[in-house]
């Protein structure tokens, strides 16, 4: 049986070789809360290792930026990303570098804090950083988001367990995820791999013209784009480089019309967002655009979130997880919704992921937006899938078939 420091090695072996693929060098950006410090080490160090030219960290502590939040100006957190932080991330791209974002942050780190200065500090980093995020989505820098506890975290998902051992059974948790856990966690993302390939190449030959969505709480249509393309398990960068943007993933996902979507959805997963939980929420849509919003906690914070920019009331994702997935097995909530998606069919709120779009890296925002994809300041995936899901897809000449049955993939 592997040790703790055994799994935490090779967690970040694979994060460094199969999740980002890092290249002889290339430099590396990790953006990492600081209670992340030990596995953050170690890929650094694997990072090296695997030709890494530097390794660059930029931490985070969430009770500094709650301080910053509650005392800063309006109009600091009006201009809250600095010049030097751009530059930093605009130099990944024109030098072909990586990110890696550690995730992990207390879910409620921001409650109390007023949803308008969130709101504040969450514009000015869409927009600061908008060329680097399109840059990003295009695959001109290969990124990953992977988890790690921290003390805050774990104990949202484990509230009965004492701090330390919360935060043990999390990283337990999280190497199955990753299929640290497996004999050869690299053959296992392999296999994986193919196992979602297949389910791509399938959607892409199929063309469908809309998805109906059925569940409690949940009749949607959802027309996808007329050039919409599927990816799932992992892209290649624009320089021909293979990473895994998201460990764990289970989902393979496209691109809607941007005012083709209508009806009602409902969460079937809390929602971490804006450093606050919403919980019990529902949207509906007409012609695109949310016209309702009701949630039983955390409402305030969803309107705000919708309020980033125009597009943000707009879908720019459609994400199909299988019920039977292992995360969902495991029958634990994680608060965090790199995990939380991959264990439920997800939407995006916001930006459209522009890989979807066969040559959408060369047109502008606004040739996109007249295109019908929607672009955004944000992007906020939420969770709609369960047990009761049923799918059907259309045909551009009105014919359905079952995508999903009983939450699980039909075909």
């Amino acid at each position: 049986m592997k040790t703790f420091e055994e799994k935490l090695d090779q967690y970040a072996e694979l994060v460094v070789k199969v999740g980002l693929n890092v290249q002889d060098g290339q430099r590396l950006l990790i953006n990492s809360p600081i209670e992340a410090a030990e596995f953050t080490r170690k890929v650094t160090e694997h990072a090296y290792k695997n030709g890494c030219k530097r390794v660059f960290v930029e931490w985070s502590d969430t009770e500094t930026s709650r301080i910053h939040l509650n005392n800063a100006s309006e109009e600091v957190l009006k201009d809250n990303i600095p010049q030097w932080q751009v530059d930093m991330q605009e130099s990944l791209m024109e030098n072909n570098d990586c990110m890696l974002m550690v995730t992990g942050n207390d879910p409620n780190a921001f409650q109390g804090v007023p949803s308008e200065r969130l709101l504040l500090v969450q514009k000015n980093a869409g927009e600061r950083l908008e060329k680097f995020t399109k840059a990003r989505l295009a695959g001109d820098v290969p990124w990953l988001i992977a988890g790690a506890p921290t003390a805050g975290w774990a104990k949202s998902v484990f509230p009965d367990k004492n701090e330390n051992d919360a935060i043990m059974a999390l990283w337990e948790a999280i190497f199955q995820t990753v299929r640290v856990d497996q004999p050869d966690p690299v053959a296992a993302w392999r296999e994986h791999g193919d196992t979602l390939l297949n389910k791509v190449n399938y959607l892409n030959e199929q063309k469908f013209k809309t998805l109906h969505y059925k569940s409690e709480g949940t009749d949607l249509s959802i027309d996808l784009h007329p050039e919409h393309e599927w990816i799932g398990g992992g892209h290649h960068s624009t320089f021909n480089t293979f990473y895994i943007p998201n460990m764990p993933t289970e989902e393979v996902f496209t691109a809607p019309l941007k005012e083709g979507v209508n009806g009602t959805v409902s969460s079937k997963k809390p929602l971490s967002a804006m450093g606050n939980i919403i919980e019990n929420f529902s949207l509906t849509f007409e012609n695109g655009k949310v016209v309702d919003v009701k949630a039983e906690k955390g409402e305030d914070t969803l309107k705000q979130l919708l309020n980033i920019d125009e597009g943000m009331k707009y879908l720019g994702e459609v994400a199909l997880v299988p019920h039977d997935s292992p995360i969902s097995n495991s029958g634990i909530v994680f608060n965090n919704t790199l995990f939380d998606e991959n264990a439920s069919c997800h939407l995006a709120l916001g930006n459209a992921i522009s890989m979807n779009i066969p040559g959408a890296e060369q047109l502008s925002k606004e040739e996109l937006e007249a295109k019908g994809v929607n672009q955004s300041h944000g992007h906020t995936d939420f969770m709609i899938g369960s047990a009761d899901l049923e799918i059907e897809a259309e045909y551009q000449d009105g014919k359905r078939i079952p995508l999903f049955t009983k939450g699980n993939w039909a075909i």
